[in-house]
């Protein structure tokens, strides 16, 4: 190698870092322990690789530029085009043909991890079309973002052993690439300023040769020696360590141990692990089953030194116009996410897979019951919201292992604990959720109200199958109580929408908190995030597919007239007819999405249509007996993902706009794969094997649908003032503390004092019955709090009705 043109780099700190295109064409990871390296593509190239852990990104992108050393300059994302394909059925290893738009050269790699240590590798070989060899200067260019920051890297050129590398360390974590040919030439930078992209697209070639970059938006570039590799593939080593020593080490250990033994290992891996899976598919002409490559790409988001944890998705959001503010991307775990990852493999057979998620989620409980909004893979969180729905969900994952005979009643039992702990939290903090599935609204919200009532009739059924039947006949109480309620809480009828649609009513995404406290919805309120700060709306007019939850759950039939007119509402407002199938928003006026420009959310944007809803209504349709259209629906989630098989968050569902990358009816700018679209695909195929929808609660089915079982209690409690009631009900009077109520039905000329009775689960009550009492009386009560022994200090009224 020449002599460097200066010791250090110059353009401290470089330009603000930012993520790669959150579009993934492939995700893949060796199943070896041995091996804790994930890796994406896109365009062609290497983007995140992700090191020590799958919620760690190390790496931002790495792939090759070409020039002549005259006037041509190319680079492989920006300037071929690419073809794809798996090295295997359901095997996450990657063969990329990237051919010059200009017709002057291809170039041909595979990429997988080293099976025996934490390397990844890139077999490739580069042939010129127009020229030769000689004409051609190749080389690697990698952008390092060790631990899930661009900001604060340090690059460096040096050599392991005599062998040429390029070197990056931030904190505790280094990373070592280093190539079978050895390096011609070598050079780090800053980005934007300095770094080697920036040299050869001016001069066409390495002129800039500088030996460090310290504390930056780093970039390192070594130049391949093509006299030396001739026309025969060249194999280039990232290897990963706790210091530049131990990743030297491994990316000199992988190049000599060589690629065609790794790539065996790697795909009979995977092999093996696919031979576990029973593919439920449901291919027609013409188009692709995604079931093994949904299989491969959950099990990539698995860590596999946090035995259950699957991460959301191995890319940032819009992560080309995001910078080390937004620290998590989806490289996260939310429990709900999880849940329905476990449903996922579950139905596909991966029994051990969706066991290990329930250990997990029993890990990461919180002390009192409730699962964060989502956290780390350690547990720590990452965002502090708290949506009923996660703590739902695990108790429906328990139900649903043991309905499926995934575990037994004694395994089950092992669960327990956790199932009363959730039970608790839920039964005092509900109905109302602080935040919806959307993560953005509180209130009382039909997805959510549809999952915690699943979660407490099954929670019941646990906790009586322990010999407390007290508590059980408790939850089955309040689970009654809450789904009688369901109308009133989050139903309208009347409105200008239901008027336009010739429809008597529809339930509403969400109700503010205090719709829970009187009997009308129709004027209330609601905050729409994502759009201007002074974005609201009346809460009728916000219609989402969420209310087919209810269907979803178990709790009302597909064919209840308010739910078929619902359905016409979703239809109207929220369905997308693109070329390749139907496709539905979360909401009217959401704004998580691109501008109408095509320019990225920026915390305002334009909600686009989510595939993962697509498959949410052919379960719809499927519990409505509508099979064809529930098969047609399937294909059509298969049609929205890309050439690797990727489904995404979002699809584009406007005009094309080539420059930004942006086509009618194929993947948006936000996360690429999302591990819960892939997950409902897989439950899809099974729901329409089995001609049933998988994931439903047999108990909700019983107890509305069959026994059509009604609550005669209502509530207060200090998270719902109950202003009215009718005389027909009991009223029930919760506190999360032992009390006695002191009430009076005629102003406290006379008064009564009633003890609570303990539920054993956090809540105690007292039980008024109302029959004998007159219509339009007024019940006056207050608390004496027995345990501190005072007075609430306030009386509190409710009106009785006829």
């Amino acid at each position: 190698m020449e002599d460097f043109t200066a010791n250090y780099a110059p353009g401290w700190p470089g330009s603000g870092p930012r993520w790669n295109s959150s579009a993934k064409s492939s995700v893949g990871v060796c199943l070896c322990p041995l091996s804790q390296v994930w890796f994406t593509t896109s365009h062609g190239i290497l983007n995140e690789v992700y090191y020590p852990r799958v919620d760690y990104a190390c790496i931002r992108d790495m792939g090759l530029l070409v020039s002549d050393g005259k006037d041509f300059f190319s680079e492989e994302k920006r300037h071929t085009n690419t073809q794809m394909e798996y090295l295997g059925d359901g095997v996450p290893a990657v063969h990329f043909t990237n051919v010059c738009k200009e017709n002057r050269y291809r170039i041909d790699k595979e990429i997988i991890t080293d099976p025996n240590r934490d390397t990844l590798l890139q077999q490739i070989t580069f042939t010129p079309l127009e020229g030769t060899l000689k004409d051609y200067h190749l080389y690697a260019l990698m952008a390092p973002h060790i631990l899930n920051a661009g900001a604060g890297n340090t690059a460096w050129c040096g050599e392991y052993k005599g062998l040429p590398m390029l070197f990056a360390e931030r904190e505790n974590t280094a990373v070592a690439m280093a190539c079978s040919v050895p390096f011609k030439a070598l050079s780090v930078g800053f980005v934007g300023v300095s770094d080697s992209w920036q040299d050869i697209l001016r001069n066409k070639q390495m002129t800039w040769r500088y030996r460090r970059a310290d504390n930056g938006n780093v970039a390192v570039c070594g130049e391949i020696d093509l006299e030396e590799t001739g026309d025969r593939p060249f194999l280039i080593a990232i290897g990963f360590g706790m210091n530049a020593d131990e990743a030297g080490q491994r990316a000199l250990a992988s190049i000599m141990d060589g690629f065609e033994g790794s790539r065996q290992s790697f795909i009979e891996g995977w092999t093996n692990w696919q031979k576990n899976i029973h593919e439920y598919s449901y291919p027609r002409k013409g188009t692709k089953s995604l079931f093994r490559i949904s299989a491969a790409a959950i099990q990539t988001h698995h860590a596999q030194q946090f035995p259950g944890g699957y991460i959301a998705s191995l890319s940032v959001p819009w992560g080309f116009s995001k910078g080390d503010d937004d620290l998590g991307g989806y490289h996260l775990i939310w429990p709900r996410d999880l849940v329905e990852v476990a449903g996922g493999l579950l139905a596909a057979g991966a029994t051990r897979a969706a066991i290990s998620v329930l250990h997990y989620l029993r890990l990461a409980q919180e002390p009192d019951g409730h699962w964060l909004q989502n956290m780390w893979l350690d547990g720590s969180p990452y965002w502090g919201g708290v949506q009923l729905d996660e703590t739902a969900f695990p108790v429906l994952l328990v139900n649903m292992l043991y309905r499926h005979k995934a575990i037994d009643k004694n395994k089950m039992m092992e669960f327990l604990p956790m199932v009363r702990k959730a039970v608790r939290f839920l039964l005092k903090s509900g109905p109302c959720s602080q935040q919806d599935r959307w993560e953005e609204n509180a209130g009382y919200s039909p997805f959510t109200l549809a999952a915690v009532i699943s979660a407490l009739l099954a929670a019941a059924d646990i906790v009586e199958m322990s010999g407390d039947k007290k508590a059980a006949q408790y939850i089955r109480e309040t689970a009654d109580t809450w789904n009688d309620n369901i109308e009133t809480w989050t139903y309208v009828s009347d409105t200008e929408l239901s008027k336009q649609l010739n429809i008597k009513g529809y339930y509403v995404r969400i109700a503010p908190p205090n719709v829970g406290e009187s009997a009308t919805l129709n004027d209330d309120v609601i905050l729409i995030k994502n759009l201007a700060s002074d974005a609201r709306t009346i809460s009728a007019r916000i219609i989402s597919p969420d209310a087919l939850a209810l269907v979803r759950f178990g709790l009302r039939s597909a064919k209840d007239p308010r739910i078929l007119d619902t359905v016409k509402a979703i239809d109207n407002l929220l369905k997308v007819e693109t070329p390749y199938g139907d496709c539905w928003h979360r909401y009217n006026h959401d704004g998580y999405g691109e501008h109408e420009d095509g320019s990225p959310f920026d915390g305002t944007g334009i909600g686009r249509a989510w595939p993962l809803l697509t498959g949410e209504r052919a379960h719809y349709e499927l519990a409505a007996g509508n099979i064809n259209r529930a098969e047609d629906l399937l294909v059509t989630m298969g049609n929205f993902s890309d050439e690797g098989g990727m489904i995404p968050e979002q699809i584009w569902d406007a005009k094309d706009i080539p420059l930004r990358e942006l086509f009618f009816g194929k993947p948006a700018g936000s996360a690429m794969p999302l591990v819960w679209a892939h997950s409902e695909y897989m439950k899809l195929c099974r729901s329409l094997h089995d001609k049933t929808v998988f994931d439903m609660p047999l108990q909700t089915q019983e107890r509305y649908l069959k026994q059509k079982i009604s609550s005669p209690y209502d509530f207060w409690r200090f998270g719902r003032k109950l202003a009215t009631i009718s005389k027909k009900k009991k009223l029930r009077i919760e506190a999360p503390v032992p009390f006695s109520l002191h009430w009076s039905f005629d102003n406290w000329t006379t008064a009564k004092d009633s003890l609570s009775e303990d539920t054993g689960l956090g809540i105690y009550h007292v039980d008024l019955p109302l029959s004998r009492r007159k219509a339009d009386s007024t019940l006056i009560f207050t608390f004496f709090w027995t345990e501190s022994r005072n007075w609430e200090g306030k009386n509190f009224e409710i009106k009785v009705t006829a």
